[in-house]
C-alpha cells in the first residue's frame, strides 16, 4: 500500500470516527434553534443521531426545510405510535435462518456483514432490526458461506446494512476470496450509502480490490435528492465507472424531501452524469417512527407519471414496494396514466 494510499484509507476511518451522534452539537452547527433539542433528545434514544461531518456542508443552515436536514434531523414525529406501522414491516425475522443472512427471495440471499451505517437515516426501515442478534463477525462468516454453498439455487450474494462498507478492505477482501470457492454464485451486489454520504471512502485501494472481485459485481448507491451529489460524490462515483463496476441508485420517496417530480428527475440527471444508473424508486416501508415521511402509493404513482413525461424512459427509476413473503419488490403503476 502507498503512502498517500494509506492517509486516504486512514482519512475515511476518522471520518467514521467523528461522526455527529450529539444532537446539540448538531442543531449548533446548522444554527437550528435549540427548542428542538428535548424532542431530538428521545428520538435519539430510540434511534441514535450518526451523521458525517462532511455531510453537513451539503445542507443550508438554519433551514429547517432543507431536504438533507430532514434525513438526518431526529424529531418528536419519530416518537409517535402509529397505526399501522411496525417495527418489523417486511417480516424480516422470518427469513433469517442463521446470523447475518436474511433468504428472501429465489436465488440470491443478503449478508449483514456489520450492524453500523456511516450515516443513521431517520426512515431507516431498519432502525428496529435486532443487529446485535445479527452481527456474526468473521468468526460467523463461515456459517453463512455454508449456507450458500449447500444451496445452488444462490446465484447472487447482496452485502447490505448496516452498511458493508464500513468493513475494511482488507476484511472485504477476506470474505470475496471465501466466497470465490463457490461456484455457482455468479454475482456480487453490495447496497451502500458511503460513496454518497462519505465519498473519502472510495480509496484507491478499494477501486482496485472491488475492479478484481471474481464475480460480476454490482454496487447499489442510495441517493434521495439532487443535493447530495456533491463534486466529491460524483468524482468518487466516476471512479468506480471507469473500472467496470455496474453502479445503480434506489431512492426512497420521502414527504417533503423529494416529493415533486423536478427534484426526482434532477435527481435522475445527476446520478447519470455521475455514471449511475437510476434503478429503483422506493414508497416509504411502514416502519414505527417513519409515518411522516409517508406518501400514498396515488401519490407515488402520480410524481412517478409526472417524471416520465419529463425524462428518457431510461432515467425512470422503476417504482416498487415490499410486502412481506412477496417473491420480489413489487411494481406500482396505475394503468390508466400510461394507457390514456
Amino acid at each position: 500500500m502507498t503512502q498517500s494510499n494509506s492517509y486516504k484509507t486512514a482519512l475515511w476511518q476518522q471520518d467514521l470516527i467523528e461522526a455527529i451522534t450529539d444532537p446539540k452539537e448538531l442543531l449548533e452547527l446548522l444554527e437550528i434553534d435549540l427548542e428542538l433539542l428535548p424532542a431530538a433528545i428521545a428520538a435519539t434514544k430510540l434511534f441514535p443521531l450518526k451523521v458525517p461531518r462532511g455531510f453537513l456542508s451539503r445542507i443550508k443552515k438554519n433551514d429547517l426545510n432543507d431536504p438533507l436536514l430532514k434525513q438526518i434531523l431526529p424529531l418528536g414525529a419519530e416518537l409517535e405510535e402509529v397505526f399501522g406501522y411496525e417495527k418489523d414491516p417486511l417480516k424480516e425475522s422470518s427469513v433469517n435462518p442463521i446470523p447475518g443472512l436474511l433468504h428472501k427471495y429465489s436465488g440470491r440471499v443478503l449478508l449483514t456483514l456489520v450492524g453500523t451505517c456511516a450515516i443513521n437515516c431517520r426512515y431507516c426501515f431498519r432502525r428496529h432490526f435486532p443487529y446485535e442478534k445479527n452481527n456474526p463477525g468473521t468468526a460467523g462468516w463461515d456459517r453463512a458461506l455454508e449456507y450458500i454453498a449447500a444451496d445452488p439455487s444462490i446465484t447472487e450474494v447482496i452485502l447490505s446494512g448496516g452498511d458493508p462498507l464500513v468493513v475494511s478492505d482488507s476484511l472485504l477482501q477476506t470474505f470475496s476470496e471465501k466466497l470465490a470457492h463457490i461456484r455457482h454464485v455468479k454475482r456480487l451486489r453490495i447496497h451502500s450509502r458511503l460513496p454518497i454520504v462519505l465519498p473519502t471512502r472510495i480509496t484507491e485501494e478499494f477501486t482496485q480490490w472491488i475492479a478484481t472481485v471474481p464475480f460480476k459485481t454490482i454496487l447499489v448507491v442510495h441517493a434521495n435528492h439532487p443535493h447530495e451529489i456533491s463534486t466529491e460524490v460524483k468524482k468518487a462515483l466516476q471512479t468506480l465507472s471507469k473500472v467496470g463496476i455496474t453502479l445503480l441508485n434506489q431512492t426512497v420517496l420521502l414527504k417533503d424531501v423529494n416529493d415533486n417530480a423536478e427534484t426526482l428527475v434532477q435527481l435522475s440527471e445527476a446520478l447519470f452524469d455521475a455514471g449511475v444508473q437510476p434503478y429503483y424508486l422506493h414508497v416509504l416501508d411502514k416502519v414505527q417512527g417513519t409515518a411522516h415521511f409517508d406518501l400514498s402509493h396515488e401519490a407515488a404513482e402520480q410524481l412517478h407519471w409526472e417524471m416520465s413525461q419529463q425524462i428518457s424512459g431510461f432515467l425512470v427509476p422503476k417504482l416498487v414496494c415490499e410486502q412481506p413473503g412477496a417473491p420480489a419488490k413489487l411494481p406500482l403503476l396505475r394503468r390508466e396514466f400510461y394507457t390514456g
